[in-house]
């Protein structure tokens, strides 16, 4: 699971041989939520709303370079890292 960001204890990964629709997971401690990217949203799992509203803020700021990191993956290559939220 290629790690993309970590930030406040939270880890954001994409899967090589994931599925559609364009999407990330985050994990943080025993919890995991995978998100879609466009639109932005939960998909499944759960975060405490801390969490959720730390990972949908990172997630708004850097939508475009999610896709990007998306056709990466699907190309099979390492998806690009991206800056966590400060």
């Amino acid at each position: 699971m290629p790690e993309i960001s970590r930030f406040f204890g939270i880890v954001i990964a994409m899967y090589y041989d994931d599925h559609a629709p364009p999407h990330f997971h985050a994990i943080y401690g025993s919890e995991k939520a995978e998100f879609s990217i466009d639109p932005l949203g939960v998909l499944k799992g759960r975060l405490s709303p801390r969490a959720l509203a730390l990972v949908t803020e990172w997630a708004a700021l850097h939508q475009v370079e999610l896709l990007q990191a998306w056709g990466q993956r699907a190309a099979g290559r390492a998806p690009a890292k991206i800056e966590p939220l400060q």
